[in-house]
């Protein structure tokens, strides 16, 4: 589970998925499977949480990498590179973001 935490030195991803409320479960299932199956496996992974609104048309996931490297080579395996052309075609369109952590409450 990830840490927000000031101090830390990492990658942040928030990647924001559009949707509809017909497609949202199986996006859902589809980011789980990957995150289960290959993402966690990763080099640099450090942990990750799905968040649904209540429309059900938006996905937000957050994930905390020890480097920017680490995640983009996550991006670049066989393995993702097809899933994401799956996850793809269940959306509207996703925009992953790289951040870093300027404060905490």
């Amino acid at each position: 589970m990830p840490q927000i935490d000031a101090s830390f030195a990492g990658q942040t991803v928030i990647t924001t998925f559009e949707m509809t409320p017909a497609t949202a479960h199986d996006l859902l299932e589809k980011l789980q499977s990957a995150y289960q199956e290959v993402i966690r496996h990763q080099p640099g992974f450090l942990g990750a949480g799905l968040h649904m609104n209540d429309a059900m048309t938006r996905i937000c996931n957050y994930s905390q990498w020890q480097r920017r490297e680490d995640y983009q080579a996550m991006l670049r395996t066989p393995e993702m590179r097809e899933r994401n052309r799956e996850i793809n075609t269940l959306c509207k369109g996703f925009e992953p973001v790289m951040y870093e952590v300027v404060g905490v409450v």
